[in-house]
């Protein structure tokens, strides 16, 4: 189902060795237009082979203005955008719409030549939950999903629903119950590790009780307070792989371990939502390269 996207990684070369060769673990990365904020919406897709991604995640307000300007300009002027700058469009992330608002946005992305939509969970009672009421919720959850599900089964259109504090795919229980009574193909978490600042050390073993088809995207993101609070651009930065403290080894060898072959996003929130984390979209290529170099050296370990 997944198409060819920029990667990290690379083909080992064995010369004069009477066998196959054999082709290392890759990341096959896509670009999120929340990092460019405003910008126009060229600077965003001309970004994206600058930035060793093969595919755009188009984001909407809070976070970013290029779903509204794709609106503004018409999907024929988008579908020619996309080709100007031989990329392609993969993922409407569409938080605002929830699970349950999201049937016009699926045909979108399929009209579109996407596959696949990233939204949170929202709530089926308390936050968080745990034990015996997440497993509640998460049954609760697929029932009232089932409608949209299979229309994304019927479009061909994955729905990843992002583990997010604050809701009800959020703890480690939750994620695996997810997991226990999802019903189709083509639902999967949108793994989050900032979300489990608090569960840090379970992030390789909740990767692998997922398994591949379970995680169609994931996020490289740290956890750090300057995602919410208004901070200097160097605490803001350390959100990213290899400016902040969050080991990526074990993470991308459980990746590994898994097979993992869905869409994964260097990403990091600004404050105050919806401005570029940088002025300048090279700026912003720049950061996301030195990020992308780091998990090439984390991959060289693992491969």
């Amino acid at each position: 189902m997944m198409r060819s996207l920029g990667s990290v990684g690379a083909l080992v070369i064995t010369p004069r060795v009477v066998r196959a060769e054999k082709k290392l673990f890759e990341l096959r990365l896509v670009l999120s237009s929340a990092l460019y904020g405003n910008l126009p919406l060229d600077e965003v897709l001309a970004s994206v082979k600058k930035t060793g991604a093969g595919s755009v995640d188009i984001w909407r307000r809070v976070h970013a203005t290029h779903r509204e300007q794709v609106q503004a300009m018409g999907d024929g002027e988008f579908q020619r955008k996309l080709k100007k700058y031989e990329t392609t469009m993969s993922v409407s992330t569409c938080y605002p719409l929830g699970p349950f608002r999201q049937d016009a946005e699926l045909r979108w992305v399929k009209k579109n030549g996407g596959f696949m939509t990233v939204c949170g969970s929202g709530r089926m009672g308390e936050a968080d939950p745990v034990g015996g009421e997440a497993k509640r919720q998460v049954k609760a959850f697929f029932e009232k999903l089932k409608p949209h599900y299979e229309l994304a089964e019927e479009l061909g259109v994955t729905m990843a629903i992002e583990n997010h504090k604050n809701s009800m795919l959020s703890s480690p229980d939750s994620i695996r119950y997810f997991k226990e009574f999802n019903p189709s193909k083509n639902v999967g978490v949108a793994f989050a590790p900032h979300h489990l600042h608090d569960a840090v050390e379970e992030i390789p073993k909740l990767i692998t009780d997922l398994g591949r088809e379970m995680i169609p995207f994931f996020y490289f993101q740290e956890h750090h307070p300057s995602s919410k609070k208004k901070m200097t651009k160097e605490d803001e930065r350390k959100q990213l792989p290899g400016f902040g403290s969050l080991d990526y080894v074990p993470v991308i060898a459980a990746l590994e371990k898994i097979g993992f072959d869905g869409l994964a996003e260097i990403f990091m929130h600004p404050v105050p939502r919806g401005i570029p984390v940088l002025p300048t979209a090279d700026a912003i290529n720049e950061l996301i390269n030195q990020s992308r170099r780091y998990l090439a050296k984390c991959l060289a370990q693992v491969s």
